[in-house]
């Protein structure tokens, strides 16, 4: 018969190793929570349409966190020094490119090695239409070019992340497929039109308007929105939306909607939005964004 002291050794053996292998199991799965945490990406992008194509591609696998305050315009946006300090910490950034970003120079020779996902490589550049000096920014408003920018940040991330390259792959597919829904929306839906110029508020839609075949005309000239008109300017631009037979006059949700309507009301026409999507907010729908800018210019060019 075993005596006490032999009993509880074995209760104690028979105890310990199930609890042994419990722990193992624990420590594996804490290993797992880690390194998958670990492969979470923090990703930083410069303002909204970057923000919908990196979430698009980017799925599940990254955080992704606008660096450029909602509501505040691209073209005027400059980091301070907190700012600055901020992003050098940061892992990666993807930006727009074209010249909309001209302080991300500063930080990459402050910080080499950060990894800079430039969406406009690859792309034809448009200069300014008022000044020959400047890029054309303003790629993601044509669904064409916008496709080549979904690309470059699925390219990106899979440098980064190769083990999901297929996962990355797949969702910029599936995203472009929707640009190519969209952009034949477009085609279909203003091909019914027998107008071509529109009078826009800033000069944002070059590229749209050369992939879909339109003349843009704006209140502002140049690139920046916040520009104002003088009156003498005012007066050309009504003289203009008469020869043109322009009744509709475009605003922009970040500029003051009191210069198109002093417009409109001198050619007895209506003002709407037509968003070049520079002050979004990050909930809205990029494709849907678009769409509300087909219905505005459908009734600028059908009507």
């Amino acid at each position: 018969m075993l005596n006490i002291g032999v009993k509880t050794a074995i209760l104690s053996i028979i105890v310990v190793i199930p609890l042994s292998g419990y722990v193992l199991w624990l420590s594996e799965q804490n290993r797992e929570n880690i390194q998958q945490v670990s492969e979470h990406h923090e990703i930083l992008v410069t303002f909204y349409p970057i923000y919908k194509f990196t979430k698009a591609v980017g799925g599940d696998k990254v955080d992704v966190s606008v660096i450029i305050p909602s509501g505040v315009e691209p073209h005027d946006w400059e980091p301070t020094v907190q700012d600055i300090e901020h992003l050098k910490k940061a892992n990666m950034i993807i930006i727009n490119g074209a010249g909309l970003e001209p302080w991300i120079s500063k930080l990459v020779s402050e910080n080499p090695n950060i990894t800079i996902i430039d969406s406009s490589k690859n792309i034809h550049l448009l200069e300014n239409n008022e000044n020959t000096n400047m890029i054309d920014p303003h790629i993601w408003l044509d669904p064409i070019l916008a496709k080549i920018q979904v690309q470059n940040i699925a390219d990106g991330l899979i440098n980064i992340d190769p083990t999901n390259a297929d996962y990355y792959q797949q969702n910029a597919n599936q995203y472009k497929a929707k640009l190519d829904l969209l952009d034949n929306q477009i085609r279909t839906e203003l091909g019914t039109c027998n107008k071509k110029d529109f009078l826009a508020f800033h000069d944002a839609f070059s590229y749209f308007s050369k992939e879909y075949g339109l003349n843009q005309n704006t209140i502002v000239g140049g690139l920046n929105p916040e520009a104002e008109p003088t009156a003498q300017t005012l007066q050309e631009i009504v003289n203009k939306a008469h020869d043109l037979g322009i009744h509709v006059i475009f605003t922009e949700e970040a500029v003051n909607p009191q210069i198109s309507k002093v417009i409109a009301d001198e050619i007895h026409g209506k003002v709407l939005v037509l968003s070049p999507l520079e002050v979004t907010n990050t909930h809205d729908d990029y494709v849907e964004k678009m769409q509300d800018n087909l219905s505005n210019l459908k009734e600028a060019l059908c009507s």
